[in-house]
């Protein structure tokens, strides 16, 4: 994924929202070529609902336990979407770095990956700023004190990068010890 991700960069720097969506798809991808969930096979399902994957053999509509939305994001923490629907959701925590300190010929560090099931009580409604005179983003879903709600749920954790101000940073010796967080400071 880092690898591909890192000849699309450009589309980050465009538009880093889209570039995200583009992190689930990849992990959509990987997860139905390596793992016991399969992309939806009918075009409308896969693109516009969810979930993105389920497990196979579960049926064109799988009940919430059988169900996987693949999701990237650039923040540490808070989970978006446009549904508030009970699944199996990970999260693919990725990071722009254009110098490819981290790791030569990467620009896309996938560096934190979460697994969590979400119940619908999991989620808040975050209104539309949109108005009658237009503009404004769509209306989506937040999940409720996203840190908390994922304590423990970290499937897969670089050991190179560490929290400090809440954002990922290369744990390289450079950080001032006093401004790691406590939860960057576990091992992974």
């Amino acid at each position: 994924m880092e690898r591909e991700l890192s000849d699309l960069v450009e589309i980050y720097y465009e538009q880093a929202n889209v570039f995200s969506a583009i992190v689930g798809i990849f992990g959509t991808r990987a997860l139905d070529q390596v793992s016991n969930y399969e992309k939806h096979r009918n075009a409308d399902t896969a693109q516009q609902r969810f979930p993105d994957l389920k497990r196979r053999g579960s049926g064109d509509h799988p009940i919430p336990a059988n169900s996987l939305e693949s999701k990237g994001s650039k923040r540490t923490y808070a989970i978006q979407s446009h549904y508030d629907h009970p699944g199996w959701y990970i999260i693919w925590r990725y990071l722009i770095d254009s110098t490819q300190t981290i790791e030569a010929g990467k620009t896309v560090i996938i560096w934190r990956v979460d697994v969590a099931f979400l119940t619908k009580d999991d989620w808040k409604y975050e209104k539309s700023s949109a108005g009658d005179l237009g503009g404004g983003r769509t209306h989506t879903f937040g999940v409720k004190n996203p840190q908390k709600t994922l304590l423990g749920k970290s499937v897969y954790r670089r050991a190179d990068i560490r929290l400090v101000d809440q954002k990922p940073v290369p744990a390289n010796g450079h950080i001032p010890p006093a401004k790691i967080s406590p939860e960057s400071s576990a091992p992974p």
